[in-house]
């Protein structure tokens, strides 16, 4: 039997005109195009232009120019461009969710969520920057003759390589504080989702961002990568852990700063007094919210032995009963994945671990009457780590469930991973569950939510450890990385010497005694 995939009406919003008009920003002086297309239907949106190791360096040099004025705007000016942008942001969430998903194929819940996390960035740091990037006067080695001034300068031009998950939150919102900080922007978007990026940087023009200052450019990224970290003054990557190691050794060997969130395993431990009635939508968002393709979304659950078949049996029927299927409105509570290629590498590991002796609770098929690349939601039992998906990242609507038999070997069964981006632990006693946390390893963990919360908390970083990344988003060090301190060293008279005719014997007495005496009284 031939299945005939649905074919939902692409938005009027996204025009042949309008999505032309965003791939003119790019450079593309070869010649050669990406043939972007809609996921939900496999229909070629327009050309995307392929940039070229020579309309790299020019980018970088055209932001670079627009960035030494930039730098030197006041930062009250500066930040005056968001507090417009903000506003402009939310009024067109409308199109920008219609980009997200014609490019990516995620259902329109979770585009119109990923509208918001740019705007949310723009307000947390409105707030913060102006006190981060102000000058901070710290005392001097000598009381009253000396001071020091800690004075936060932009790094200059920052080269940001955006995943295709969520292309406008990471494309847009790692932006927007290293422009706060001062500096240009040179983005690289995955060629599936540029389009939405494209559409965010015209907004911020809009809204006063000086033209040259936020710069694109597309291609592959062996083929663009290597040019960009070598024109850029620091490089934020959202990844692969395999593509993170590259872009990091390339950072060092030209002595710039990065920050790298990479790839994750990520564990959810049920402990035995949970409420089901949460824990149960919990897991089925943290497993299946944006397709399975989110950095952070629980691949791992491990439930007590006593309520495992109890917690299997609701699961399996919340996830069974998704609506997943193609359309433009609020409906679907699943969507597609991003393309055939990452469809097809999600079943090779569902295929690999039934192969290995795993079960397939529900799910485990594509659905090509629903478009090209969808994957139904899927619970594996029996999952080992001679299988694939134990121990690998899918990046798809794919779960396994385990047992444990004390909180002890739950702890260290979430443990046993190479990666640390997140976890997510549930239960009634909120102390008891955050000391289960507290022993985790990873660098985000959510007590009675599988992700969103420790996120979207934009005031506290977010990073992974392990293999997951280096550095950080978010909270201080989201913004404070982007910059380099000067520190702006003043003393009035020089004292730090011995004075005319004084035997050295004598200062060092005099110092030794100063210090001590500074320490009592705690000025230094």
């Amino acid at each position: 039997m031939t299945l005939t995939p649905v074919r939902p009406t692409r938005p009027a919003s996204a025009t042949d005109d309008f999505l032309r008009g965003l791939v003119a920003r790019v450079p593309g002086s070869g010649g050669a195009v990406w043939p972007l297309a809609e996921v939900y239907t496999g229909d070629v949106l327009v050309d995307l232009p392929q940039s070229t190791p020579d309309d790299i360096e020019q980018a970088f040099a055209t932001a670079r120019a627009a960035q030494a004025k930039w730098a030197t705007t006041p930062v009250k000016q500066r930040l005056a461009v968001f507090r417009r942008a903000h506003s402009l942001f939310i009024d067109r969430a409308r199109t920008i969710a219609d980009l997200i998903q014609v490019e990516s194929g995620k259902n329109r819940r979770m585009a119109i969520e990923e509208t918001c996390d740019p705007p949310m960035i723009m307000s947390h740091y409105l707030r913060r920057a102006p006190k981060l990037l102000a000058p901070t006067r710290r005392g001097g080695p000598v009381p009253v003759v000396s001071s020091s001034t800690e004075i936060r300068v932009p790094k200059g031009v920052v080269g940001i390589i955006a995943p295709w998950n969520f292309p406008f939150a990471t494309g847009i919102s790692d932006a927007i504080p290293a422009l706060m900080a001062g500096n240009a922007v040179v983005l690289k978007p995955d060629n599936k989702t540029a389009l939405s990026p494209l559409y965010g940087v015209q907004l911020l023009e809009e809204a006063g961002l000086p033209k040259g200052l936020f710069q694109v450019v597309c291609g592959e990224g062996p083929d663009v990568g290597p040019t960009l970290i070598d024109q850029a003054n620091y490089v934020m990557f959202t990844g692969s852990t395999a593509t993170g190691r590259v872009i990091g050794e390339q950072a060092g060997r030209n002595l710039i700063g990065c920050c790298l969130e990479l790839g994750g395993k990520n564990p959810m431990i049920v402990l035995p007094d949970a409420d089901f009635a949460d824990a149960v939508p919990g897991a089925v968002f943290g497993a299946f919210g944006n397709t399975g393709q989110i950095c952070m979304h629980i691949e791992r659950i491990y439930l007590p032995e006593s309520r495992y078949e109890e917690f299997k049996e609701a699961f399996m029927a919340k996830a069974s009963s998704l609506d997943v299927r193609a359309a433009y409105d609020f409906g679907p509570e699943m969507g597609s994945l991003v393309s055939v290629d990452h469809m097809n590498r999600v079943k090779s590991h569902v295929d690999d671990a039934v192969a290995k002796g795993a079960t397939v609770l529900c799910g485990g098929r594509p659905r090509p009457d629903l478009g090209p690349a969808f994957f139904e939601p899927t619970i594996l039992e029996g999952v080992t780590k001679e299988m694939l998906c134990g121990v690998t990242e899918t990046f798809g609507p794919v779960v396994a469930l385990h047992r444990y038999r004390t909180v002890d070997e739950a702890v260290e069964l979430a443990n046993d991973t190479e990666y640390g981006l997140n976890a997510s632990v549930w239960g009634k006693d909120l102390r008891a569950a955050s000391a289960v946390a507290a022993r985790l390893e990873t660098g985000n963990v959510n007590v009675n939510d599988s992700l969103a919360t420790a996120y979207a908390a934009k005031g506290t970083p977010s990073g992974g450890v392990k293999t997951s990344g280096v550095g950080a988003r978010h909270g201080d060090q989201g913004l404070l990385k982007y910059t380099d301190v000067q520190n702006l060293a003043v003393l009035k008279k020089p004292v730090m010497s011995p004075r005319p005719g004084q035997k050295y014997e004598k200062y060092v007495e005099g110092m030794l005694s100063g210090l001590k005496m500074m320490r009592r009284l705690r000025i230094r």
